[in-house]
């Protein structure tokens, strides 16, 4: 057993170094002298944000991203919610339509959300950035999970005491789904952030410039300068390592839980 133990120990140390390795590299090279002289030096990083002009994409990205999350965590919460309790004729159809959309990547839709948001002069707005990913069928499906697996008779309990059910959702079900709503956070989150395709496609406009706009932007420019790459890439990634930092418990645990019946 002992050796066992070791053995899963040893196998976890070197993924572990084999994950944080580029990440190493990134940083140490970010640290290192742009003009190619020995020691290290954290002037790549102000020149870095200076010059990526990151400061406007850093509000355009935090704004786009906060936004797309409530959206998706209001409708994955009431859909799950209707697909796990409530029972109405097409319901398994309508599962299988979301999982459905699971498969479908993006790109594939992107002529007629193009179109769609043409139609409705939405191009080069911050609506362009939001909207087409507002509703997630991921979300759905792991908000229907998460809520099978909390006992019916906590809402039998709260209406007999004469709660409707808005508030059996709001005051019993939304506060036992904390891990699933914080995980879906985080998922959604990162998503948002380091996504490049929309604010590439939809928006021209340099005022709603996104972090990973400005980082693609940026290492046209600097094409030469590692030193200086690095520093904008270890810029453009530190948010989302803080923020899964502070979430990861609840992340872990909202994966552990999701699906697990009583």
């Amino acid at each position: 057993m002992e050796v066992q133990k070791r053995l899963s120990l040893g196998l976890l140390v070197a993924g572990a170094g084999v994950v944080l390795l580029p990440l190493g590299v990134v940083f140490l090279t970010s640290l290192q002298s742009a003009e190619g002289s020995p020691g290290w030096t954290l002037e790549n990083y102000r020149s870095a944000w200076e010059k990526g002009q990151f400061l406007l994409a850093f509000a355009n990205s935090i704004f786009v991203a906060i936004a797309v999350t409530l959206f998706q965590l209001f409708t994955s919460a009431l859909a799950g919610y209707a697909l796990a309790r409530l029972k109405f004729q097409g319901k398994q159809a309508i599962l299988l339509i979301i999982l459905a959309t699971l498969v479908i990547p993006f790109q594939i839709l992107v002529i007629p959300i193009f179109l769609v948001l043409k139609a409705g002069h939405l191009i080069n707005t911050y609506g362009a950035l939001i909207l087409p990913t507002a509703v997630n069928g991921f979300g759905i499906f792991l908000m229907r999970q998460f809520f099978q697996g909390i006992p019916i008779e906590l809402e039998e309990a709260a209406m007999l005491d004469g709660a409707n059910r808005w508030q059996v959702i709001w005051r019993v079900m939304l506060p036992l789904s904390r891990p699933a709503l914080v995980t879906l956070s985080l998922f959604t989150f990162i998503g948002e952030w380091n996504d490049l395709f929309k604010p590439l496609v939809f928006t021209t406009r340099p005022e709603l410039r996104t972090v990973q706009l400005a980082l693609a932007s940026f290492q046209e420019q600097f094409t030469n300068s590692w030193s200086l790459m690095m520093a904008a890439v270890v810029i453009a990634t530190l948010p989302i390592v803080v923020i899964f930092a502070l979430g990861q418990r609840q992340l872990i645990r909202g994966i552990a839980t999701t699906g697990i019946k009583n």
